[in-house]
């Protein structure tokens, strides 16, 4: 049975809603949750229906949000410490956290390790488009300042992602840029570019707008850009589900309406809800490793773990490990 490791301190809204969602998964998929923090704030909150499946892993200390992430590996009695060593002492095949992030991937890059060839671990977060597939993007914030090199990694772990967790057939990388002419883009993006050429799944420079109309299936950024378009599109999200809601309270004539479209809405919520996405894989280490929102409730949680079940069911870290092994040697 499949072990996974969920620290449950340090987020925004407390222990209660990130042990909601391990229950929740317990009540759907058979795994054996570790979980890591205080004993006393957990306990009370696990049903007799999945004790069996669960164990805790007592820590009271953890990473505040407000605090350095080099800290981390200094703090061996933080609940993140106690789960990444889980993970990298074979006692659990992968850790979710909603926790400080920047010492999530610290710990995880140093404790359990790169994958050799592997520049820089990305974070790699998906996006919903108008297709039935999401977009992929890498870097979202593992990496503010990046060498080109590193966005050629990126594209190869996105591509391998796609391919390998999200089941695309042939997936399609592009550079994010601020046109697509093959010419547009700093000074990254235009050597970025031409080390790309080299490789068959990239399509060229790609524009914000194609994030959403799945024009490519990858998008490839440094960590600062990528982290700005994932927090500015959370937030355009939020801005049209409070101005729809805002619209259809205000006519009569909008909420009669608004009944008659209610599957509609019903659907258009969960595909853009970030919930339903769980959390970001960090690609690059040796282990699956899930990094969820600080603000998670319990169904993002949940979709967190069924996340790091699938990254485990589909081999991708084998998968990354062969795809860089097999990496021209000019690219590393």
């Amino acid at each position: 049975m499949l072990k996974i490791a969920i620290d449950v301190m340090g987020a925004d809204n407390g222990v209660a809603p990130i042990v909601e969602g391990v229950i929740q998964a317990l009540k759907t998929r058979d795994f054996h949750a570790i979980i890591v923090g205080d004993e006393k704030q957990i306990a009370p909150l696990i049903p007799s229906s999945v004790a069996n499946r669960v164990e805790i892993v007592h820590c009271a200390d953890y990473i505040k949000m407000e605090e350095s992430a080099s800290s981390a590996n200094k703090r061996s009695e933080t609940s993140i410490y106690k789960a990444v060593e889980l993970v990298k002492n074979g006692e659990a095949d992968a850790v979710v956290s909603p926790g400080h992030s920047g010492a999530t991937m610290s710990l995880a890059t140093l404790k359990i390790g790169r994958i050799k060839g592997v520049s820089r671990p990305a974070i790699c977060t998906t996006m919903p488009n108008t297709t039935d597939k999401p977009s992929i993007i890498l870097d979202a914030g593992a990496n503010t300042d990046c060498k080109p090199e590193y966005l050629v990694d990126f594209a190869i772990m996105g591509y391998e992602y796609a391919k390998n967790v999200v089941n695309l057939e042939n997936p399609r990388v592009g550079l994010l840029s601020n046109g697509e002419e093959d010419n547009k883009g700093n000074e990254l993006t235009k050597a970025t570019f031409k080390l790309l050429q080299k490789f068959p799944f990239f399509k060229g420079n790609v524009e914000g707008r194609d994030i959403f109309n799945g024009s490519v299936d990858v998008i490839v950024c440094d960590g600062f850009s990528g982290n700005l378009v994932l927090k500015a599109s959370e937030g355009v999200a939020s801005a049209i589900s409070s101005v729809l809601k805002k619209e259809i309270k205000s006519c009569i004539c909008s909420m009669f309406g608004a009944l008659f479209l209610r599957g509609v809405f019903k659907r258009l919520k969960k595909k853009m809800d970030h919930s339903e996405y769980g959390g970001a894989p960090l690609l690059g280490v040796q282990k699956v490793v899930i990094i969820s929102h600080g603000s998670s409730n319990a169904r993002a949680i949940e979709c967190a773990i069924y996340q790091a079940l699938h990254a485990i069911e589909s081999d991708i870290c084998v998968k990354l490990t062969n795809a860089f092994a097999n990496k021209p040697q000019d690219e590393n």
